[in-house]
């Protein structure tokens, strides 16, 4: 595809095989993997960081500065990770100070008008459907699935697996492997069809429903019930996980769904 009708800095470094389509831009202190396209009128500002066959598609733009009043001009990036899709509108804006760059991992999908805030950590093999916006310092992890319009507050964390109900309000922090729905958001069961999808057994799932069983369901604060957790069930990496989310809160863990 010729770049001739789009505006492209001399300094920005494109790899082989990069298709911009015309009107683009792509600014100063910018790096396009291999294999990337760049749609029309996509914007692809200074710190952005592409990986390999990256797709940005019409209107995006990627490594604006941020939408904090704290933000001095200081230099910071934005990395997006390889085969990752970044449909219509999106803005992906990049670091402040706090932690210098925003990141998101390899194989994700952001679907047209999502929004990721500066200096959030998003891992690998997301989807953020239709109209998610995400504030500044979240942290995602992998394969979670964020339903249309969720609106997830600044410095939450959203543990690897979970998936949210369309429209959700995050104000608390979600841990893995779980479903989270409601309003207030709330703790709705286990994950199991997601997690059977990306080859866990039923055993694990069983193991995973016990914990969250003792959790939500034991009667106990969050505190004593990871306690019990610890003493009473069987090591495994997702006790490990679980344990440690919740002993790295900040924001404190969503609530059970009461009917």
């Amino acid at each position: 595809m010729s770049r001739e009708l789009a505006n492209i800095h001399p300094d920005a470094k494109i790899g082989k095989n990069v298709t911009i389509e015309p009107f683009a831009t792509v600014l100063e202190d910018t790096v396009i993997g291999d294999g990337t396209y760049i749609g029309a009128n996509a914007v692809i500002m200074q710190g952005a960081r592409l990986g390999k066959n990256v797709q940005v598609f019409p209107g995006a733009v990627i490594s604006a500065v941020p939408q904090d009043l704290k933000f001095k001009g200081e230099l910071t990036t934005t990395h997006i990770g390889d085969n990752t899709i970044i449909r219509e509108f999106v803005t992906i804006n990049r670091g402040t100070a706090a932690k210098g760059k925003t990141i998101i991992g390899e194989n994700c999908l952001f679907m047209a008008y999502s929004h990721v805030a500066h200096d959030c950590i998003i891992g690998n093999n997301i989807i953020f459907a239709n109209g998610v916006q995400v504030a500044g310092e979240v942290e995602v992890g992998n394969h979670a699935i964020l339903g249309g319009s969720t609106l997830v507050h600044q410095f939450t964390k959203i543990g690897a697996h979970v998936m949210t109900q369309g429209g959700l309000h995050v104000l608390k922090d979600i841990p893995p492997y779980v479903l989270a729905a409601r309003q207030p958001a709330s703790y709705t069961g286990v994950n199991s069809i997601g997690l059977r999808r990306r080859g866990f057994t039923n055993e694990q799932i069983d193991g995973i429903k016990e914990i969250y069983r003792i959790v939500f369901s034991g009667g106990m604060n969050y505190t004593d019930a990871i306690k019990k957790i610890v003493t009473d069930i069987a090591d495994s990496d997702f006790k490990t996980e679980i344990v440690d989310f919740f002993n790295n809160s900040t924001r404190g863990v969503l609530p059970a769904y009461k009917a």
